[in-house]
């Protein structure tokens, strides 16, 4: 089959045109492309100063130089700045005795005659501060943006952010995940340390989906039983299994919102808070001798390696193995499961890749001025992320089939 011939569109040089452009050479002293940009910016201040005054004469029904018997009639200028893709930029707005002028071409609270809005919240999107984007804006635009102009255009994002944390969710997740990334934030003139949870859903039909984001400061188990309670609120009926790292209060507050809903902690996170009480020089070790509790066929088999691990290392590390003792009922769920079930809760790796576009911000930000700044940041952030998310889980066939097995008549067919 033939390739069908692309069509060219081509701009069209008229004759008008190429003497716009003789005037344009003839007014300006144009050497570079800089000058060229100098002198369209300065031609659109004019045509929108003339695209003004002829909207001041159809309202006013006359126009400058006439006469009327009208009792309203032009009262000066008001100087105004606006942006547009030309750069910064003041122009004249006329006004009328009685103020009852309302401009079309700028309207009377537009600042912006450009997609700069977007351009910016893109930038705020990818981690940039308020002060690098007012600088990236200065060189390559020439747009004189203060950080308070650029925080009252993100700002425009806090109805969209609102409208997302409260949309309904589905009914039922197999799986959620709820993880915690630690950011500094300005209060008061103070420094403290905030955490923001990111609780992500895994639906029916395999798509990761992030179901909302808290920034917190104290766990607790009425913190993270409001929390629960609010995703009831918006439809959540069910969910199979919780896997978290070892949230103050989560337990308890899952027991609570979701009874028949089992906690798995996160066994990565496990086995890093473990190596933490290692040196470097026995680390290696002692995690090839963790791998086999984890890795362990039954619970029963997993107990059992515990018990070795523990009486190879309890010697030189006597505290390294007490989690897995206190927590051994938020750990045995996993053993029940196939490796294809086990490779989706043993760990958090679901959130880890979501995690990773989260800590760009610790290393492009080192304080956020507000908690409300930290929020805007991490919605975009979290938008800009899922937009590859279009495909289920691995193996999600024969993992939800075996869930609808494990959880009978909860799943939906």
């Amino acid at each position: 089959m033939a390739r069908e011939k692309k069509t060219v569109h081509k701009v069209q040089m008229t004759e008008g045109k190429r003497q716009i452009i003789q005037q344009l050479l003839q007014e300006y002293d144009i050497e570079t492309a800089e000058d060229i940009q100098d002198a369209l910016k300065d031609l659109l201040g004019g045509t929108i100063k003339e695209m003004m005054e002829a909207e001041m004469d159809e309202h006013l029904g006359y126009q400058k130089s006439e006469r009327s018997d009208s009792d309203d009639y032009r009262n000066g200028y008001k100087s105004k700045k606006i942006n547009s893709s030309y750069g910064s930029f003041d122009i004249d707005v006329p006004q009328d005795r009685k103020s009852t002028f309302e401009p079309k071409v700028v309207k009377k609270r537009q600042k912006d005659i450009s997609d700069i809005d977007q351009k910016i919240i893109s930038m705020y999107a990818k981690g940039m501060t308020t002060r690098q984007i007012s600088d990236t804006l200065d060189d390559i635009y020439g747009f004189e943006a203060s950080e308070g102009f650029i925080s009252d255009v993100t700002d425009k994002i806090l109805p969209q952010i609102d409208e997302w944390q409260h949309r309904p969710l589905e009914e039922v997740y197999p799986v959620i995940f709820i993880d915690a990334i630690h950011y500094s934030v300005r209060d008061n003139g103070i420094i403290r340390k905030l955490a923001a949870y990111v609780i992500l859903g895994i639906t029916c039909s395999g798509h990761k989906e992030v179901l909302t984001i808290q920034v917190g400061e104290n766990e607790s188990a009425k913190y993270w039983l409001s929390v629960l309670n609010e995703l009831k609120n918006r439809g959540v009926k069910d969910i199979m299994i919780i896997c978290a790292d070892g949230l103050s209060g989560i337990k308890e507050a899952i027991a609570t919102a979701f009874p028949n809903t089992e906690y798995q902690r996160c066994l990565v996170h496990q086995v890093r808070n473990t190596l933490k009480y290692v040196p470097d020089k026995d680390r290696k070790a002692f995690a090839k001798d963790l791998k086999t509790i984890y890795n362990a066929a039954t619970e029963e088999e997993g107990k059992k390696a515990l018990d070795r691990v523990k009486e190879i290392w309890d010697e030189k590390y006597p505290r390294a193995l007490n989690r897995w003792y206190d927590n051994w009922d938020a750990i045995c769920p996993i053993f029940k499961f196939s490796a294809d079930v086990r490779a989706l809760i043993y760990t958090t790796n679901s959130i880890e890749s979501l995690n990773a576009t989260y800590r760009k911000l610790n290393r492009q930000r080192s304080v956020f001025p507000s908690d409300q700044a930290l929020l805007k940041a991490l919605y975009l952030s979290t938008f800009e992320a899922t937009k590859k998310w279009t495909m289920p889980m691995r193996n999600w066939g024969r993992v939800y089939g075996e869930l609808q097995i494990m959880y009978e008549g909860r799943l939906p067919e």
